[in-house]
């Protein structure tokens, strides 16, 4: 790593007087094929040669925002939702969980908690943020699964590495959302209805004024399922064998509804603003809870609601004070509020039938309605400032403080409590564009500073609250650099490393009231990460595009945050792990043909294993060296996709398309308890989808037919929770621009 610095530095100072270039490859299909490349600025003229026999065509390549976010010093995926997806019924889980060395696991259907890794990095260890700012601030029952796709312009992905101006203390990486900035007015709705009694609506639109710059932008989003899908081969009690039998039975009490709504409304492209926008959205999850984080606990009465109300404003001026900076602040405040009901005393099986009991279902303890009210205020200041082409710095500032009242409504032993949890993250970073940006170069540091008001004591025994309670305030800095260099047009190679930091969140640190357990003596995670790999595009032929990408990637982290499940009361409580090492390689191959023919395939193999060799009381650890459980470490995705032009009407599109999936078998829990022969595992899983959509009057209209798991595949994710098996759905999308 030091002949890294090295190198890096070095490169920094050479005298390079060139300016940064918007690269255009232009190729004349005729018999003196020309390539060439035109720099920002610069003017060139070109005349196809003449020809009586045939008329050739002139192609011209250029390298949108997307493919330069690619092509940056950091390893990142860039999604763009375009018409295709937006299409179509898949959440934003679905389509991010078909990228490179990307993993989503679900506990179950529509609403149901996930689990998403990178890299082999998961949960927590990865942040989520929309436009910059924590998805959080729109309350905590927002997330890839319900948030409005059709919002959407693209998606970041940042692997291992991620860029200080979003002031993540993130630990696997993070997600960008971006959402849509033009300033054209349009409504774009949607209605979509499937399998297991799901439906789904959205709208989205602007209206934008010209004369007086003034946009509003309304947002609804609403999504409901019965989730009644079919669990195959669990257990029931059969009275005339006198024993537990595997039987088909349908979930009975997992109904899933959400609601988002926001309106923002401001001005663009103002002298004193080019953005100035204050918004307020609402948002109610309601959920029905049929197991615990094992299928074997059911239940059949407990549920869990949440809502939220959120106000923020953000601010952007370019030339803010001084020419070539750039301010970009935002601030939010939202009151969140869950609620808990496990009030039955009864005891259900998959039969829907259930017997008395002297514990209530999900703690097993006594009858509770869990208040949780949880207030954020998060702010943020960005600045960035380009000293010229070639060199930038940029500034960025996050605060985020929560607070964590618990009372009960019910249960009059439960102590109230109200904690708080504030974090402040400043990140500076130093940016280069050299040789023609040939190089490009990014240096950052971060700060983390963790304030801790900790005045829960219940259950010292499990949650270490007696020895924890109380003020802390604790310091962490990280840092990092990334490199890519292109040799040649079609290879580049690229590098980066970070020292990061992740702050436990609150469902870790203080559960969630219903099957987290709190550990309010968990310890931040840190790891050093590195990413190596190599990338590129060819154009083979007039038409033909193939771009791919390689990586390999480090991870040692210290202090591992890792959620524990226990088999007897199905309750999930989050723990550290001294140390585990990951390392792995990912590679992706896209084609296009046209923009007709479309295929992809990835693959991702990560090995997470525990580097703990002794416990805390000295004796050998029986599961070093063993690799981390209820993770997938080998995994791959491909995709096809064909699109016919003008099909039975004029300016129609016609796609057909499926995707495919597989994951390698794992183990449940750790490979070193229990005979190896015996051990639960989650078994290996092929998945293949297929989708129909149909296009006409220049995408006015949207027709999409999708099916889920085509071949009714027994699916298992998470904790070895059963997914839906075959599904079918419908969307007709209305946008009018």
């Amino acid at each position: 790593m030091r002949f890294l610095f090295i190198l890096i530095t070095l490169a920094g100072l050479l005298p390079v007087g060139l300016y940064g270039q918007e690269k255009v490859s232009v190729q004349s299909e005729v018999k003196n094929k020309k390539d060439t490349t035109v720099q920002a600025g610069e003017k060139q003229d070109f005349v196809p040669e003449e020809s009586t026999v045939a008329l050739e065509e002139l192609v011209v390549y250029g390298k949108n925002p997307v493919q330069r976010i690619r092509e940056g010093s950091l390893t990142v995926n860039v999604l763009q939702i375009g018409g295709t997806l937006q299409n179509s019924s898949a959440n934003l889980n679905n389509i991010i969980g078909r990228t490179t060395s990307v993993r989503i696991r679900e506990e179950g259907g529509a609403g149901s908690d996930f689990n998403l890794s990178i890299n082999g990095l998961s949960g927590n260890s990865v942040r989520y943020f929309i436009d910059g700012v924590p998805l959080s601030s729109l309350g905590s029952g927002v997330s890839l699964a319900n948030i409005p796709a059709n919002i959407i312009e693209q998606i970041e992905i940042y692997k291992g590495v991620v860029p200080a101006h979003l002031g993540a203390d993130a630990l696997g990486g993070a997600i960008n959302i971006i959402t849509r900035k033009n300033q054209r007015s349009y409504l774009d709705v949607s209605y979509g209805a499937g399998s297991f009694h799901t439906h789904k609506a959205d709208l989205n639109a602007q209206f934008a004024e010209p004369k007086t710059g003034l946009v509003i932008r309304p947002v609804i989003g609403i999504n409901y399922s019965k989730n009644d899908y079919t669990m195959k081969g669990v257990e029931v009690w059969d009275e005339e064998s006198r024993k537990y039998i595997p039987v088909s039975r349908k979930r009975f009490h997992d109904g899933y509804f959400s609601l988002f709504g926001q309106v923002e409304a401001g001005f663009a492209d103002k002298p004193w603003a080019d953005a100035f926008f204050i918004s307020g959205s609402y948002s109610k999850i309601t959920k029905e809870l049929q197991t615990g984080s094992v299928q074997s606990k059911v239940y059949g009465m407990a549920e869990r609601e949440s809502d939220a109300w959120n106000i923020s404003a953000r601010y952007r001026k370019r030339n803010f004070i001084i020419r070539n900076l750039q301010l970009n602040t935002s601030l939010s405040h939202t009151w969140d509020h869950s609620l808990t009901i496990d009030t039955a005393f009864r005891k259900y099986d998959w039969n829907g039938n259930y017997i008395v009991s002297p514990r209530s279902e999900i703690t097993g303890r006594a009858r509770s309605m869990r208040h949780y009210k949880r207030p954020a205020t998060i702010a943020r200041a960005n600045f960035d400032y380009r000293l010229n082409e070639l060199h930038s710095f940029n500034v960025n500032y996050l605060l985020n403080r929560m607070s964590n009242e618990r009372y009960d409504d019910v249960e009059v032993d439960f102590e109230p409590s109200k904690d708080v949890m504030a974090k402040h993250i400043l990140g500076l970073s130093y940016n280069q564009s050299l040789l023609r940006e040939r190089m490009s170069n990014t240096f950052f540091v971060k700060e983390y500073i963790n304030q801790l008001n900790i005045r829960q004591t219940d259950l010292p025994s499990i949650t270490g609250s007696r020895e924890v309670a109380g003020s802390t305030t604790r310091d962490f800095f990280g840092y990092g650099a990334g490199l890519r260099f292109t040799i040649i047009e079609p290879l580049s190679i690229k590098a980066s490393y970070e020292h990061s930091v992740r702050l436990p969140l609150a469902r870790e640190l203080l559960g969630n009231g219903s099957t987290v357990y709190a550990n309010v003596a968990l310890q931040p995670e840190n790891s050093d990460n590195i990413n190596m790999g190599f990338f590129g595009t060819c154009r083979p032929a007039s038409g033909h595009t193939i771009y791919y990408e390689a990586n390999a990637f480090l991870r040692y982290t210290d202090n591992y945050i890792q959620a524990k499940v226990s088999e007897k009361d199905g309750m999930l409580q989050y723990e550290n792990i001294s140390g585990v090492h990951i390392k792995g390689v990912e590679g992706e191959v896209r084609y296009d043909w046209k923009n007709r023919l479309q295929l992809s395939a990835n693959a991702s193999y990560q090995d997470a294993r525990d580097r703990e060799k002794y416990k805390t009381d000295g004796k050998p650890s029986a599961t070093y060296n063993n690799r981390v459980p209820n993770q997938p470490w080998l995994f791959g995705n491909a995709e096809a996709s064909y699109t016919w032009q003008n099909v039975v009407l004029p300016e129609s599109k016609l796609r057909l398309g499926c995707t495919y999936q597989w994951v390698h078998w794992y183990f449940l829990t750790w490979e070193a308890y229990g005979a190896r022969e015996s051990k639960a595992r989650i078994p290996e899983q092929h998945i293949c989808n297929a989708d129909i959509t149909y296009s006409w009057k220049r995408g006015q209209y949207n027709i999409a037919l999708e099916c889920a798991n085509i071949f009714d595949e027994t699916a298992y994710d998470n904790y070895k929770q059963q997914k839906p098996g075959r599904a079918f759905f419908a969307k007709f999308r209305l946008f009018i621009n």
